[in-house]
């Protein structure tokens, strides 16, 4: 099962993705965990210890230059387009219970859409796990669609939107859900977050008409105070985990 997650920031986006992944892993999957947001802490809101020192592979200077033949931070010139990066989820990976989590970091110079080593590397390495790996991907993206080609998206399951009760956060959905289907990905599913009752479920079923809906999250003190103090959404008493482990067996 290969899954994206892609939200306006601040909406939950990586609270969610941090609950399915331990989630998964709890139910004895192995979940290979991309973070591909480069403003998200994917490996904090799992509780992997010592977050803060995990580099990003976009900042691996030396490894970049190694598998594309050209320095980080270049545009132009001659680089490989197809390097090697079977290798990287295993040497790269923190790791905690089933889980495997890669920080991909992002492309600083020459904009999203930038020809560059570093972006071409990060490309090739999420091609490589949604294609060809045999664990459970779960990606954890920006508002953007930016590490996913036309033919990695087709080989993605579900592109699941974590929306909450607001009009920024329903425009945002709008534009993820346009920009999914110029790379023909239109398996979508939406995720409401933070909502307090039937009211603001009603809400987003009503402004994302014909988007399929995977679950409701409730607004959970709980999950506030976690971020706060640092802990893994999952490590406190929560009805949302109950909430995903729903969702999952509808995936």
């Amino acid at each position: 099962m290969k899954l994206a997650i892609s939200g306006k920031g601040g909406v939950g986006k990586t609270t969610f993705a941090a609950l399915l992944i331990r989630s998964l892993s709890r139910d004895g999957r192995r979940v290979l965990a991309i973070d591909a947001d480069p403003d998200a802490n994917l490996a904090a809101a799992l509780g992997i210890a010592d977050a803060d020192k995990i580099t990003p592979i976009a900042d691996m200077k030396d490894l970049v230059f190694e598998r594309t033949g050209a320095q980080p931070g270049s545009i132009g010139g001659y680089f490989s387009l197809n390097p090697k990066v079977d290798d990287l989820p295993e040497a790269l990976s923190a790791k905690l219970e089933n889980i495997k989590l890669m920080r991909l970091g992002g492309v600083s110079k020459g904009g999203a859409g930038c020809i560059c080593p570093e972006s071409s590397l990060l490309k090739a390495l999420v091609r490589h796990v949604v294609l060809q790996r045999d664990e459970v991907v779960v990606m954890d993206m920006e508002a953007g669609i930016e590490h996913l080609g036309r033919a990695t998206a087709k080989a993605v399951d579900k592109l699941i939107v974590v929306v909450e009760p607001g009009r920024r956060s329903i425009d945002t959905a709008g534009h993820i859900k346009q920009l999914a289907s110029e790379i023909k990905l239109n398996n979508i599913a939406v995720v409401g977050n933070k909502i307090r009752g039937p009211k603001d479920e009603a809400f987003l079923k009503e402004h994302l008409d014909g988007f399929e809906f995977l679950g409701f999250l409730p607004f959970d003190d709980a999950l506030i105070e976690a971020d706060l103090q640092g802990q893994s959404p999952f490590d406190v008493d929560s009805a949302a985990i109950a909430v995903v482990k729903e969702m999952i067996s509808r995936l």
